[in-house]
């Protein structure tokens, strides 16, 4: 919750806000870094929830429970898009305030990468769903699964550039 300024209604009638405090504000280059390995962490603890649902999901046949499986992959959307907010934020950091045109490059590829993971992983979920599952598509499905592991393999060189090159920023 956004905090109100005191005093404020009274003048205009209704509340105003101030901006919220982002507490990196003022943290080192490696704070941020490591933030952002945080929210990493978080995100692949997420990929792990969604996966888990899923399995649950087609366990569940005949009579598959997707009431379940909708509330988990809402609950992971919920984790992404905060983990991406501050993902953003980091980087608008890192490219305004900070001057650091590279770390926040490296960002904005994780943020991009990450956003390829996440659509590949729901097709990849999407094809194996009993409705769609069809044998012509296992080519496709080898080919997904394919992708998901070079773009985790891209995630985490992108992850380590940007440890190396934050520590030659300090």
């Amino acid at each position: 919750m956004i905090p109100e300024v005191p005093g404020a209604a009274d003048v205009t009638g209704a509340p105003e806000f101030e901006d919220p405090v982002w507490p990196w504000k003022e943290a080192p280059i490696a704070t941020l870094v490591q933030r952002i390995h945080q929210l990493q962490a978080e995100r692949s603890q997420a990929f792990r929830r969604l996966d888990e649902a899923h399995r649950q999901y087609l366990r569940s046949g005949p009579h598959y429970d997707f009431p379940r499986y909708r509330t988990a992959v809402h609950e992971v959307t919920q984790v992404f898009a905060a983990a991406s907010r501050e993902v953003l934020a980091v980087e608008a950091e890192l490219a305004g305030p900070r001057e650091q045109p590279l770390l926040a490059g490296h960002v904005r590829s994780l943020q991009q990468l990450e956003q390829t993971r996440l659509a590949t992983v729901a097709l990849l979920q999407l094809m194996a769903t009993p409705e769609v599952t069809n044998q012509e598509d296992s080519t496709e499905t080898h080919q997904l699964k394919t992708k998901v592991i070079k773009t985790m393999e891209a995630i985490s060189e992108v992850l380590q550039e940007l440890r190396l090159d934050a520590e030659s920023a300090e």
